[in-house]
């Protein structure tokens, strides 16, 4: 663990126990609080002795110091939810915070370089939702993600921007996915078991915060909505999306809309976001968007007609394998190195010994000789 880290993990505990800089400089005997603002900038070191009085005195363990595979005061998340209760939601950060961590633990360890330059959008609060759109589409076609952008978005994200993509479980159905900001890695946590649909939206969505975080930080928790949104930055988020993921001139050559009505749209909508993999309600909407469709219109539509892009049940075999192929081959990489066991990286996913050789197979990544 490096000075600076430590230093991070002092900071975030202070904060959490809503101490100053003083009261630390008190507590340890120091004589001002400069020398705790150097120990959380990491510019000092905290010796042996001052670390075992500060896992004695602020009542946490030595791993909350020591131990790589956490992440405390360095990332900051935005959270796509439903309901979920603030508890649930912080375990699941912690939970969340052990992978991202461990991905950059072992990928630093194995020589693995973040991307030297961070892709932006030139976009700010003041864009109009058309600017948004625009550069939805735009990514899409420079990313020449082709007549069904849901397929290869992931794929982009990882391979030509460097964003850690993760497919999880989270404690709570509720949770749709996340984006997070460490100094050096940008990740997209994606709910695996929501329809595809969702989870395609929310992956786009996500993606428009990772490229606009200077600019406008998004806020730690939203709603998960594919229209409206709590505020102008998810506005101008799902705007992106929908227009990423459901490009005009796609959507205006899927049907003749305008002539469409009742059980023929539903049937439209439904077809089209199936071959689009997108869900027929923000199909619905981004034709409102385009003006192929009267507001009037999509509100009469019966919603429990579009559920699920007009399925009853969700088709089997669309979840797809936890985390990312990216990710899963660091992880075997840094067992046959030994620069972590087996049971240790078991314990860190929160998978048996068992399901750890489960996920090479789903990703097609050789075994560890460990295994």
């Amino acid at each position: 663990m490096s000075n600076a880290l430590i230093g991070q993990r002092l900071k975030a505990l202070r904060e959490e126990k809503s101490l100053s800089q003083d009261d630390l400089a008190r507590l340890f005997g120091f004589k001002d609080r400069q020398t705790v603002s150097a120990i959380e900038t990491g510019e000092r070191r905290l010796s042996a002795e001052e670390l075992l009085f500060a896992v004695q005195r602020l009542g946490v363990s030595l791993d909350y110091f020591t131990d790589p595979f956490r992440l405390v005061g360095e990332g900051k998340f935005n959270w796509r939810q439903t309901n979920v209760p603030a508890p649930a939601l912080g375990a699941y950060e912690r939970v969340a915070g052990q992978l991202i961590a461990a991905f950059r633990t072992l990928g630093t360890d194995l020589g693995e370089k973040p991307p030297l330059v961070r892709q932006s959008l030139r976009l700010t609060k003041q864009s109009r939702f058309e600017d948004a759109a625009e550069a939805g589409e735009r990514f899409a076609a420079e990313h020449d993600l082709g007549d069904v952008p849901a397929r290869r978005l992931a794929q982009a994200m990882e391979r030509e921007l460097g964003i850690l993509v993760l497919m999880v479980s989270p404690n709570h159905s509720g949770v749709s996915g996340a984006a997070c900001r460490l100094p050096d890695l940008d990740i997209v946590l994606i709910n695996r078991d929501e329809v595809p649909g969702r989870r395609h939206f929310d992956l786009a969505h996500e993606l428009f915060h990772v490229l606009t975080w200077d600019a406008m930080p998004p806020v730690h928790v939203e709603e998960a909505t594919e229209t409206g949104g709590a505020n102008r930055v998810e506005q101008l988020a799902n705007s992106f999306a929908a227009a990423l993921l459901m490009p005009a001139h796609i959507v205006k050559a899927a049907a003749n809309w305008r002539s469409l009505r009742d059980e023929a749209l539903v049937a439209a909508l439904n077809a089209t976001a199936d071959r689009l993999e997108v869900t027929a309600s923000a199909l619905m909407w981004r034709l409102v968007s385009l003006d192929l469709l009267e507001k009037a219109e999509a509100r009469a539509t019966p919603a429990e007609a579009l559920r699920f892009n007009g399925r009853p049940t969700r088709p089997t075999g669309e979840t797809p394998p936890l985390f990312s192929r990216r990710f899963v081959k660091i992880v075997a990489r840094a067992v046959d190195e030994g620069r972590v066991s087996i049971r240790k990286i078991a314990s860190v996913l929160n998978l048996s010994v068992d399901d750890l050789g489960d996920l090479f197979a789903a990703h097609s990544v050789p075994a560890p000789y460990e295994l």
